[in-house]
Order: structure tokens, then C-alpha cells, then sequence
């Protein structure tokens, strides 16, 4: 028997059928494939991606640092392992100062660089990437208040738009993170969210308010997908019936550009700062903050593995800087005038 909610909307994980595969039907976004797979222009780069392939279990990844020596056979037209060091060091010049790359492409850059001419090629004498450097700007993301998170919502007036965007707010969920659950990560019973394979391959389970779950019981009583909580609704008449049928028989979730093409229309009309749907995420963990939740707890939450990730949002506070501003009042009290 297929776990669906109950006919009343309440989920259950009752029944389960352990043959079933809540992941099945999960992806969201860009799908990426094995390099190993490509056709490579260069036996070198078939041998990287082989490297590759054992070192990493993510094919986003292997995509990524792959790209990165594709894009330094591009630049040169020339297969890469042919490159000395001294041309190695005119391209990361060419990309910080002339395409201005990003701190953290450039690390990347340099990263799947090493990988590829010290660990593959083993020049390990080259000492290009020790010289390197590439430092993050001090920038802050950007936060909503709360008033603006509820004029943004009320904005959303499509119901399969706002639910999902509430929940990302309310339990600080990335974007593929929400668009991807699945009926099975629904736990009604205890109040809670389970998040699976997120960011670094991490499970983690968040608390569900009782508001929210109502809500999505009632939103999946209107689609009734045997799997999906945030099916993909496609193209068609925008008849109710025909919306649910499409949702119902529906073979992926809602593509994350549906919600992020909303958010950028809806702040433009509400002369909001630059935000997107991510900063809904921000926002919640800066909100909690200022409501006295433990920075720990926040971290868990947002399934962060280090605590300095975290830790940016003390900088975002309103409520912190107003108790330090009041500590700082006393400590001045007793100072002789």
C-alpha cells in the first residue's frame, strides 16, 4: 500500500511500501551527468573526470571542478596538460582582473586546477596556487523584515505559489530543498519536516508549524500527487479541474524559476530591497535570532556545518545591536565624568 495523506489531509507514514523510492521523482533544477560520460576533447580530461568520479559521489560537483579545466582548454585552445605554469598563472590573472571573477569561482578555479596538473598531471613543484588568493567581500545577504515578508506573501496570490514560499520562510528551507518533498517527508503526527540528500548529501529534520501543516494538507487534498507535495502544475487551461489534473499526473516538482521569476516581479512592484527567494531563508534565521533562539539551534535548522556560516547573521540583528547598545549604556553609567 502507497503511503498517501489520509482523505482527511493528514499525513501519515504509516503503511509505507518499503519498495518505494521517496527520492524517485526529487530532482529539481538543472539534472547533471557523470563527466565521465562527456566526450572529452583530450584524453587528459577523460582522465580527470575518471579522478573525479572517484573522489566526488556528487555529479553537480564533478561538473563543476570539470568545468573549470574546460574552461582553461577553451581559453587557450589547446588541451591543458600541454600548459606550463608560467601560462597557468597568466590565465587566473586574466580571470581576477579582467573577468573579474568572483572570490569564490576563483577558489574553485583554483581548486579544480590543482586537482588536475598536481594530483593528475603530479606537477607538484608548480607554485602558482600557492600564490593565489582570493578573499570573500565583506557583504551581508539580504534580509526582509517581517512586515515585509507578510506584504510579500499577500502579494503571491496563487496558492501554489504562496504555500511553498511560506514554507521556506517559516522553516528556513533553500529553494530545492522545498520544491523537492515528498509526501513520506511529511511527519504530521510529530509536527516535523524531514529534508532529505540537502546540501553535502545531509539529512536533517526540522519542527513543522501546526499552521503550515494544515495548510499543506489542504493544498495536497487539491492536487492529490501519490508522491509530490509541490507537483509541477505545466501548460494549459487555468480551469481549477484542469490545474489539478495536471498537478495530479504531474512527473517532476515546480521548477525553481516559476517562484524565483515571482519574487523578482512581486519586490519590483513593492519597491522591496534586493531580495530573492533565498533571502526568505536569510530572513527567518535572522528573525529567530532576534526572537532568542540559541545560534546553535538556528544552525541546526538550516543544516549548516560549521557554525561561522551561521554566525553572519549576528551581523543582521536588530535586536543585538539594540542589547549591545544597552550593555554598552550601562558600562558608560559608572565612568567619572
Amino acid at each position: 500500500m502507497k503511503t498517501t495523506p489520509h482523505a482527511s489531509g493528514r499525513f501519515s507514514n504509516r503503511n509505507r511500501n518499503r519498495n518505494s523510492n521517496p527520492t524517485a521523482v526529487r530532482t529539481v533544477g538543472r539534472e547533471y551527468v557523470n563527466p565521465v560520460d562527456y566526450r572529452h576533447p583530450y584524453k587528459s580530461m577523460g582522465r580527470f573526470a575518471d579522478l573525479l568520479a572517484l573522489r566526488y559521489d556528487a555529479n553537480r560537483t564533478r561538473h563543476a571542478y570539470y568545468r573549470q579545466v574546460r574552461l582553461i582548454h577553451e581559453h587557450f585552445a589547446s588541451d591543458p596538460a600541454s600548459l606550463s605554469e608560467a601560462r597557468l598563472r597568466d590565465y587566473f590573472l586574466h580571470v581576477k582582473l579582467r573577468k573579474h571573477w568572483l572570490p569564490k569561482t576563483i577558489r574553485q578555479a583554483r581548486a579544480a586546477a590543482r586537482m588536475f596538473f598536481v594530483d593528475l598531471l603530479e606537477h607538484a613543484d608548480w607554485k602558482v596556487f600557492g600564490q593565489i588568493r582570493a578573499k570573500d567581500h565583506d557583504t551581508l545577504p539580504a534580509v526582509l523584515t517581517r512586515d515585509q515578508v507578510r506584504d510579500l506573501l499577500l502579494h503571491v496570490r496563487l496558492r501554489r505559489y504562496r504555500t511553498p514560499l511560506k514554507l521556506i520562510y517559516a522553516c528556513g528551507l533553500r529553494l530545492s530543498e522545498c520544491l523537492g518533498l515528498t509526501i513520506h517527508d511529511v511527519r504530521g503526527s510529530e509536527n516535523k519536516l524531514l529534508i532529505r540528500q540537502s546540501k553535502g548529501h545531509q539529512d536533517r529534520v526540522v519542527p513543522l508549524p501546526t499552521c503550515l501543516l494544515e495548510e499543506l494538507r489542504r493544498y495536497w487534498l487539491f492536487h492529490r500527487h501519490p508522491l509530490l507535495l509541490f507537483p509541477n502544475v505545466g501548460r494549459g487551461d487555468r480551469d481549477p479541474k484542469s490545474v489539478a489534473a495536471r498537478m495530479h499526473a504531474a512527473t517532476g516538482p515546480m521548477p525553481p524559476s516559476s517562484l524565483q521569476r515571482l519574487v523578482i516581479v512581486a519586490r519590483k512592484q513593492l519597491n522591496l530591497p534586493d531580495a530573492s527567494v533565498h533571502s526568505l531563508r536569510h530572513s527567518f534565521a535572522t528573525h529567530l535570532l532576534e526572537a532568542g533562539a540559541h545560534l546553535h539551534t538556528i544552525q541546526r535548522l538550516l543544516g549548516h556545518k560549521q557554525i561561522t556560516s551561521t554566525m553572519v547573521y549576528l551581523h543582521l540583528t536588530h535586536q543585538t545591536t539594540q542589547d549591545t547598545l544597552a550593555l554598552m549604556d550601562q558600562l558608560c553609567r559608572g565612568l567619572p565624568r
